[in-house]
């Protein structure tokens, strides 16, 4: 759908510079959805994985986010190796309901309640980050947790039409829970992609 080189506005990267490669079409439909047009994958033109991949490297991005849409709905693996080939860092941001393919040496696994998740990103995931939309998304984010190994990266981010008042019940929660974090749309707040 497009490529932007930007700053990671989310999670556990937030801040770092990194390049986007945002793929079209999605399985999952969320109603708070910032980037619906990306649904349609029919609707975007097919890109060669040698352009993307040239984009990556002459921008001087050490990492390349691979986000959707849903990303997972393509099969990510020469895109991947070829990213890794440049010695470019491969990230990728995944609502984790379609079969994991490629290398990545950072997953987000980021469960929707609007699609069930596989499994596997339970074990494959480094960083699990859900969107809070409503205070009860809060006790299903911590369902979430439950399966995942101690390790991982835990982030609650308000949906951001309605951060005022879901950042204060993140806040509340996450002081009582103190493995989790709460993550804020910087990029949105910095004004940039």
């Amino acid at each position: 759908m497009e490529t932007f080189y930007t700053v990671q506005g989310e999670g556990a990267f937030a801040g770092a510079p990194a390049f986007f490669i945002r793929l079209a079409g999605c399985d999952v439909g969320c109603v708070w959805c910032d980037v619906k047009e990306s649904w349609d994958a029919n609707k975007h033109p097919l890109v060669s994985i040698d352009s993307l991949t040239d984009a990556v490297f002459q921008s001087g991005s050490s990492i390349c986010v691979i986000t959707g849409g849903e990303p997972t709905l393509h099969d990510l693996t020469e895109l991947t190796e070829a990213l890794r080939v440049k010695g470019i860092r491969t990230h990728l941001e995944t609502s984790g309901t379609q079969q994991l393919t490629g290398e990545w040496d950072w997953i987000t696994f980021s469960p929707k309640k609007f699609k069930a998740p596989l499994q596997e990103y339970y074990a494959k995931s480094h960083e699990l980050k859900v969107i809070i939309n409503h205070v009860s998304d809060i006790a299903w984010a911590q369902e979430h947790a439950d399966k995942m190994p101690a390790h991982t990266s835990f982030y609650m981010q308000p949906e951001w039409e309605k951060r005022e008042v879901m950042q204060a019940h993140i806040l509340d929660y996450i002081r009582r829970n103190t493995h989790w974090r709460i993550s804020v749309q910087t990029h949105k707040y910095l004004g940039v992609d």
